[in-house]
């Protein structure tokens, strides 16, 4: 079995506030301890060593929480210390998210200055109402202010992250936030629903979301302004300017190699005889920190063929241009011939469509993605 292309996930675990809408592992936190937990990270990434079985790092992406509460001297130290551990590829692709609310001209600087080359800004609206309705802590002035530092500090590839089907919000709605994303010109949107996820305030206290005609229009109207504009879209919630898409992303969504350092990581590592294991470190921050030996690791299991064949198109589904037979030998040691029973009843269902080699979600099945992918996996 060749290995896949391999990516890093670094997470960073603070956050100023918990968002009611989050369910990431993120904690609110007034003073980050910088140079303990980046020890911490190294420490961790030290222990991985083996896993790389001699490959090159070829994207990067620092994640969170609020990666920007970091200064930008910690970000320097830190990659310059990974650079020393691992083969870093000469086109690697480094994106680092921040938060408007800890935007700073001067830390965009350093942060591309210690090799960061993609900046993804959490915008999320630029709607000042709807900002507060999120529980977010910046306003849209500093969201355009954000921006500009990024500009300035000489990031040409900038992600904004903005949400759509917000409280309250109809198709004009929208369609006005979105568009003022677009005026801002970034090199790649990632325009997504707010979904309401478990053990998060809002599946406490729901707030009033659109109906779901009204999403459907919703995410009509923008996907016809997005392409308007020039705006690709490349997987569910991603649109890139032409070269812009995200690398680091895109090798999740082709079932690529991960490995993930930090509180609550996620990895997943292909091995030549074909086994396949998904890991997750530690949650805990404090906990993490604690560990001084080779217990990282918080759980390490091998996926069974129905979990490979089930995650395989979990994941490239979600790609509008699909994926072909060979990637998906390739990728997950399996014969195609375990796909033909299932693509040819999503086929004749037109939910899926097939072009020579390739496979992909028809406009339908993308519209009911979720129904499509759970045939994949085991009853």
């Amino acid at each position: 079995m060749k290995l896949p292309p391999l990516g890093l996930y670094i997470h960073l675990p603070w956050c100023e506030r918990k968002c009611p809408y989050c369910d990431f592992n993120s904690h609110e936190t007034c003073a980050v301890p910088e140079q303990r937990y980046i020890r911490a990270l190294l420490r961790d990434l030290r222990n991985d060593l083996p896993l790389l079985q001699l490959r090159t790092i070829d994207t990067l992406f620092i994640g969170g929480g609020t990666p920007s509460l970091f200064s930008g001297s910690a970000i320097q130290m830190l990659l310059r210390e990974i650079a020393a551990l691992v083969p870093l590829s000469p086109t690697l692709e480094a994106t680092m998210e921040a938060n408007p609310s800890s935007a700073d001209a001067e830390k965009f600087c350093a942060f591309k200055d210690a090799g960061v080359t993609r900046l993804s800004l959490g915008i999320q609206s630029f709607d000042d109402i709807q900002l507060r309705a999120l529980g977010r802590i910046h306003s849209s002035d500093q969201a355009h202010a954000a921006i500009e530092y990024a500009r300035k500090a000489g990031f040409d590839s900038i992600n904004l992250d903005l949400m759509h089907g917000l409280p309250g919000q109809t198709v004009r709605g929208a369609a006005a936030d979105l568009s003022h994303a677009i005026a801002c010109e970034p090199a790649h949107l990632s325009w997504y629903q707010l979904t309401i996820e478990p053990n998060t305030v809002f599946h406490k206290q729901p707030p009033q979301l659109p109906a779901e005609d009204e999403l459907a229009d919703i995410q009509q109207c923008g996907e016809q302004l997005l392409a308007r504009h020039g705006y690709l879209q490349y997987e569910v919630s991603a649109y890139s300017q032409r070269g812009y898409n995200c690398r680091h992303n895109s090798n999740y969504w082709a079932f690529g190699d991960y490995l993930g350092i930090g509180a609550g990581a996620h990895g997943k590592i292909s091995f030549p005889e074909g086994r396949i294991q998904r890991f997750a470190k530690r949650r805990q921050p404090e906990e993490y920190m604690s560990v001084e030996q080779e217990n990282f690791m918080g759980s390490m299991r091998t996926l069974d063929q129905g979990e490979i064949f089930g995650e395989f198109m979990l994941n490239a589904l979600r790609l509008n241009a699909g994926f072909s037979l060979q990637q998906f030998v390739a990728r997950t040691g399996l014969d195609s011939a375990l796909l033909e029973p299932r693509v040819h009843s999503l086929y004749q269902r037109k939910l899926l469509e097939r072009e020579g080699d390739m496979i992909r979600a028809t406009p339908m099945g993308r519209r009911f993605l979720d129904s499509v992918i759970a045939e994949f996996f085991p009853d």
